[in-house]
């Protein structure tokens, strides 16, 4: 059945994010897509060609090297996602979870570095500066209750294509959930 062709698709994708073998990251790639047209929105991507909305291989690939060496344990729900097949393109939506340790003697040092990069930011204002770090310290504040283990559940979507019998991915994104207003924010003109 095609739809379980694409879902080993995702099992592959899953198993390259367990492992987290940056030595492997070259093979990995051969889950996508030939074309260097090929894209993945990461949960900062905000323009497209910046940050984490990556167009193209070596940009996809820096993306998944950063997660495998920082983002935590990756857990995609293989299973549950959901896949429609039209021709030779596939849409997949699934949940996931990004779980990190970060040990609360850590947190001192990470909230210094973190407001350091702040302050050492030339493009924000002072006002900003101070603000972005009263931000981060109310953050801390408020996730420290929640225990060392931090889950962040996001959502993945992806689009694969059928290339010579192998199903790849051609874009994916990765987004997060908002409860409250959005982390980012522009000005009103």
């Amino acid at each position: 059945m095609t739809t379980d062709a694409v879902r080993e698709l995702l099992r592959k994708f899953q198993a390259g994010y367990t492992e987290r073998n940056t030595d492997k990251l070259d093979a990995f790639m051969r889950l996508f897509d030939a074309s260097d047209e090929i894209e993945a929105i990461g949960t900062k991507g905000l323009q497209a060609g910046e940050d984490e909305w990556c167009i193209g291989r070596d940009a996809v690939r820096c993306l998944i090297e950063d997660d495998w060496k920082g983002w935590g344990d990756v857990v995609f729900d293989v299973d549950k996602a959901r896949i429609q097949v039209v021709g030779d393109v596939a849409w997949l939506s699934t949940s996931a979870t990004a779980t990190l340790q970060i040990p609360f003697e850590n947190i001192p040092a990470m909230f210094l570095s973190q407001a350091g990069n702040t302050i050492e930011n030339e493009d924000l204002t002072p006002e900003q500066k101070m603000l972005e770090i009263s931000r981060l310290g109310a953050d801390i504040y408020f996730e420290m209750p929640m225990g060392e283990t931090f889950v962040w559940p996001f959502r993945f979507t992806a689009v694969a294509v059928l290339n010579d019998g192998e199903w790849r991915f051609h874009r994916m994104q990765f987004s997060y959930s908002n409860t409250r207003f959005p982390d980012v924010r522009r000005p009103s003109a």
